[in-house]
């Protein structure tokens, strides 16, 4: 979980607690954060691999440029930093751990980057649940089952989706990133576009090592902060890591069982519901009203004409309905259990891989219907055009960035209702086409 990951991995464990529906997947750093109240229905275009920091927003373009800093360089930055941190209670062993701190201009270079090329959701999910990543998920479920089984036992995940998201996070630790974490917060601290976030994980990151968790040289992770197998972040580490094998500390880069617990009882604590699926694949009716922003209960969107694929509907009492590829592709009625990935990192790309490789892992069926794949997704200068357009047009969708969070979907939705067009808020060549053409 990568913990930006409420940043949420809270990027993880704050980022996720969207409303189901929207999500956008984003780069390496944080996804893009979205309220509770968020549309029901909505598209979404992931553009990266899900190794994202926990619960963070991603900075529209204009609020990226770097800030002016106080101090005359990165030394005299470090120095205050530390004098502040002691007497926050820190101590002087884990101070010691700043000695060894450098500026990264790496990590600078990767929180500025934005490819100009977004990928669609379904090349996203074909490389994060592929063949591949479902049998290593099945080897690594088999090798760990016990220890998976008690803290499915303990705290109502299933063992699947523990294992699911190890698998998305890191490739069941074979990938969490080498970069030091301490020396990459301090980097985006001192560089003054998230220096506060930043300034506060560094300062987390040092409790921990006071508490004897993880000795510093040893805590390693992504160029954003994001730890170990699950991908934590500092504070989301101190909120929900667990101690899985007793041993007295909580280590999610060495022992399995911290990480399947800390794993679990994040999720568990985001409103995971034992014995409920994630949510099911669902087909619409004619007419379906896309522009639906409200949560319903299963019997209502069943009134409405929704119907699983296969099977019955799940009983929720409060659930949505997403179409992550617009009206052509497939659609998903989703619960509280996929809401509860999304505070794990808050896109609805990245739920909707931990859910259908959890699937996977198990034996499920997975996704029936076909993605849109004549459509081309809009490059980011495409997506800053289309903005623009709609704002000119009297669709306030804010300042045009080039990402299509919700404020874009929604936009786009209302053109495309006042057009008599299916309100679905998925962006296409075409439609920017015609709107070029007005």
């Amino acid at each position: 979980m990568t913990l930006y990951k409420n940043i949420l991995h809270p990027c993880r464990s704050v980022l996720l607690s969207a409303s189901l529906i929207l999500p956008f997947t984003l780069i390496s750093a944080c996804a893009a954060t979205q309220s509770e109240t968020a549309p029901i229905v909505a598209s979404n275009t992931p553009q990266a691999a899900p190794q994202t920091p926990p619960q963070t927003t991603e900075p529209t373009r204009q609020a990226q440029a770097q800030q002016p800093k106080a101090y005359a360089n990165f030394d005299a930055w470090l120095e205050a930093f530390r004098r502040d941190a002691a007497s926050q209670g820190i101590s002087s062993r884990a101070l010691s751990a700043l000695d060894n701190v450098r500026y990264l201009e790496r990590v600078i270079e990767l929180d500025r980057f934005q490819p100009e090329f977004v990928r669609p959701i379904w090349e996203y999910l074909e490389g994060a649940v592929s063949s591949a990543r479902i049998n290593n998920g099945r080897i690594k479920l088999a090798e760990h089952r016990q220890t998976a089984m008690q803290m499915e036992q303990r705290y109502g995940v299933p063992a699947e989706v523990i294992v699911a998201i190890w698998g998305i996070e890191s490739s069941y630790g074979s990938n969490f990133g080498n970069f030091s974490a301490l020396s990459a917060f301090a980097t985006l601290a001192y560089d003054g576009r998230r220096s506060e976030f930043a300034r506060g994980e560094l300062l987390a990151a040092l409790r921990i090592i006071d508490s004897g968790d993880i000795a510093a040289e040893n805590m390693i992770g992504s160029w954003a902060g994001a730890m170990g197998h699950t991908q934590f972040i500092p504070s989301s580490f101190e909120t929900f890591a667990k101690d899985g094998d007793g041993d007295g500390r909580r280590d999610i880069w060495g022992s399995i069982p911290d990480v399947m617990a800390s794993t679990a009882n994040y999720l568990a604590r985001s409103g995971w519901q034992t014995g409920q699926p994630w949510g099911v694949e669902v087909r619409l009716p004619s007419g379906f009203d896309y522009s639906q922003t409200e949560q319903r209960s299963s019997a209502e969107w069943a009134a409405q004409g929704v119907q699983a694929l296969n099977g019955s509907l799940p009983s929720f009492s409060s659930a949505s309905v997403i179409v992550p590829a617009g009206a052509q592709g497939p659609a998903f009625l989703v619960g509280p259990n996929f809401r509860a990935i999304l505070r794990y990192n808050n896109a609805t790309s990245y739920a909707l891989a931990v859910a259908t490789l959890s699937d996977a892992i198990a034996g499920r069926a997975g996704i029936q219907q076909s993605w849109p794949r004549d459509q081309l997704p809009l490059t980011r200068a495409q997506v800053r055009e289309l903005q623009q357009a709609l704002n000119a047009m009297g669709y306030n969708v804010g300042e045009p960035d080039g990402i299509q969070g919700p404020n874009t979907r929604r936009g786009l939705s209302a053109y495309q209702r006042d057009q008599g067009l299916v309100p679905d808020g998925f962006a296409t060549q075409a439609l920017l086409e015609r709107i070029k053409r007005r």
